[in-house]
């Protein structure tokens, strides 16, 4: 004889045993993707962007695909290198082939490509070419900032950048920095597409003496409206200040409100205000200008 009772908890016992060996195996199997797909991250990190920004000791910079920090440099300020020979040393040029992949808080519309004078390719950013520098060794580095006072990191919104270049006004003659005639080298500021910056002699300390109130003249003369982002570590951000001409803003600097010359059309590094209407009333804003008086 056999026990009915004792079959049912058999029987019973070997389903719930099959039904735990079922859930076992599905948890085995589960398990096991799972890995495989970790397996499979680790072995395929997500591609780094060409370009991306990155956080570093003068604030988020453009860096290349490795995190190494891009220049600018100030000679370039009219869109062509002029970093040739033994520059090219140092300052190694950034080449980018194809479509650029770029980071967030970047767009590629701003990035081209522009042919040197050796027929070589190099990408620029917001019309300024890009470079490496030789002395820059691990990601983040910024060293080449500020060197013989003409490189800049480059970054995504320079409110004033700096520019090095040979005045030339609207009557076609060559001017030094004393806006007397004759060739040399000045440093002046422009915004960060390029553009020249101007000041009006007959200003006075934070105090618009141009501008009409109806902006009537504003075209000859545009005032200058932006509030500052970012600036060249050479520059001291405590000496701009933003005044109030009657409904807009413009920025100033020791006090010299500042402006644009319509006459440049937007066109990167012209300086033809300095001979406007002669030499001295619409200086280039520079550095080491002496304050506004009061």
């Amino acid at each position: 004889m056999f026990s009915v009772s004792g079959l049912n908890k058999s029987y019973t016992y070997n389903l719930v045993a099959m039904k735990n060996r079922k859930q076992l195996l599905a948890f085995g199997l589960i398990t096991s993707m799972s890995l495989a797909f970790s397996a499979c991250d680790k072995d395929e990190p997500m591609a780094a962007k060409d370009i991306s920004l990155r956080e570093t000791s003068l604030g988020k910079v453009l860096t290349d695909d490795k995190g190494m920090t891009l220049y600018y440099f100030t000679k370039d300020v009219a869109g062509a290198s002029l970093c040739s020979g033994g520059c090219l040393t140092n300052w190694p040029i950034f080449a980018y082939e194809g479509t650029l992949e770029v980071g967030d808080g970047l767009n590629t519309s701003d990035f081209t490509t522009i042919t040197r004078t050796d027929g070589t390719k190099q990408t620029a950013y917001k019309g300024w070419p890009l470079y490496y520098f030789h002395d820059d060794k691990a990601a983040g580095d910024v060293k080449g900032e500020n060197v013989n006072s003409v490189w800049v990191v480059a970054k995504p919104a320079y409110t004033i950048m700096l520019a090095n270049q040979q005045l030339v006004g609207n009557d076609g003659k060559s001017y030094k920095s004393d806006y007397t005639e004759g060739t040399g080298e000045t440093q002046f500021f422009v915004d960060g597409q390029g553009r020249t910056l101007y000041t009006f002699i007959k200003d006075k300390k934070d105090m618009n003496k141009y501008t009409k109130e109806d902006f009537s003249n504003d075209a000859n003369w545009p005032i200058f409206t932006a509030e500052i982002e970012d600036l060249p570590s050479a520059l001291d951000k405590s000496l701009f200040n933003v005044i109030t001409v009657f409904n807009k803003k413009q920025l100033t600097y020791k006090g010299w409100p500042i402006y644009y010359f319509g006459a440049d059309n937007k066109v990167r590094g012209a300086t033809k205000g300095v001979s406007v209407p002669q030499p001295g009333v619409w200086p280039v804003v520079q550095k080491g200008v002496a304050p506004a008086p009061i």
